[in-house]
């Protein structure tokens, strides 16, 4: 892990193409604006893991194939 100190209004470039800057401060708590291209998604860390865990739950879902035999009758 990289640990960089920044001041309010200092940024990191990540790649080309990522900015992150600090925008305030306060209260014990750190704002950041994130600069990047629309077609990156960007998730707080526990919000990416319940994606993730959802996705694995997804995985796992057993389908019966009589189940979809019936949908396709309708």
């Amino acid at each position: 892990m990289l640990i960089l100190t920044r001041k309010k209004e200092e940024s990191i470039v990540i790649g080309e193409n990522i900015e992150i800057v600090v925008v305030g401060i306060e209260d014990n708590k750190v704002k950041l604006g994130i600069k990047a291209p629309k077609d990156i998604d960007i998730y707080r860390s526990e919000i990416y893991k319940e994606i993730q865990e959802e996705n694995l739950k997804a995985s796992r879902t057993e389908i019966k194939m009589s189940n979809i035999e019936n949908i396709f009758k309708k």
